[in-house]
């Protein structure tokens, strides 16, 4: 919003337009614009009164809380020495994915362009694998509690994200899961047995591969905890690990070959998917 506004009515404005979940570009163009003010020697005040814009405006762009309009850019490019880097770099700049986590948004893309992609679970029912009851459920339980809006938007992507199995026919998609996961019944016998039967619709389909891990195995290659795996159209390999509150890209060849190949190793110590089915079968048929 143009300076005319209140304070309190910028403020206000500001709070409502603020990026519900900033992309990585609105961070790094900030930064930029912050980096380039500081070095001219104005203050967010100074600033905001030559592009015409309040201090609390300038600093929801420069921490990459707001999207800039096209007047903000061009003021800030004539007041910051008109290198034409503002306007430039402004082309490039993206909304960030409600519902998915900063940390997850390249792997989300990376998946849409898959040839392949795998996923070792011990946790909870893989992302890509899971109903809107469960998905909702597991929410649900994520300490601190999430608002109304934020549990929409996770349900909302994670849906979104899951259309990828039917979107994309061409694409192979591998699951193994420990048995406990399919045994726990989160949200309810209800929300399990929805899970299962959703779990069940998914497997059928020709490029879906559902395997259970046995609680009673005797050897198992992914004590090292969940893992994603792809391979893109050009053969690439890579691999995607998740703990608490991160996660982390492997782009390393060595290293994504040996998560590949653990995977295999995953692959054939679980249930082949014949009798995975048959179990998954069998527990909801107990419900």
């Amino acid at each position: 919003m143009a300076a005319g506004a209140g304070v309190g009515g910028e403020t206000a404005a500001c709070e409502a337009e603020r990026e519900p979940d900033p992309s990585d570009s609105l961070r790094t163009f900030g930064a930029v614009v912050q980096a380039l003010r500081e070095h001219a020697g104005l203050s967010r005040a100074q600033f905001g009164d030559l592009v015409r814009f309040s201090k609390h405006t300038v600093e929801s762009v420069e921490l990459g809380r707001r999207m800039p309009d096209a007047s903000f850019v061009e003021r800030a490019e004539e007041a910051l020495g008109n290198t034409g880097a503002l306007r430039h770099s402004a082309r490039f700049l993206t909304r960030g994915e409600a519902g998915l986590a900063a940390w997850f948004r390249r792997w989300a893309r990376l998946e849409r362009e898959a040839v392949s992609l795998a996923t070792y679970e011990c946790r909870l029912v893989p992302g890509l694998l899971q109903s809107e009851g469960y998905a909702r459920a597991a929410f649900e339980t994520r300490i601190p509690p999430l608002c109304d809006e934020q549990m929409e938007a996770q349900v909302a992507a994670r849906m979104e994200r899951q259309g990828l199995i039917r979107e994309l026919p061409n694409t192979s998609f591998s699951f193994v899961m420990e048995e406990s996961i399919v045994q726990r019944p989160l949200g309810g016998e209800r929300v399990l047995r929805d899970q299962l039967d959703h779990t069940l619709d998914l497997a059928r389909l020709r490029n879906v591969s559902v395997q259970v891990m046995p609680t009673r195995t005797v050897s198992h290659a992914g004590l090292d905890g969940p893992l994603a795996l792809l391979e893109t159209p050009e053969g690439r390999l890579l691999a995607y690990s998740e703990g608490q509150e991160s996660g982390r890209l492997i782009a390393d060849p060595k290293q994504a070959a040996v998560l590949h190949r653990r995977y295999a190793t995953l692959r054939a110590q679980a249930l082949s998917p014949h009798d995975s089915v048959g179990l998954l079968e069998r527990i909801r048929g107990e419900l």
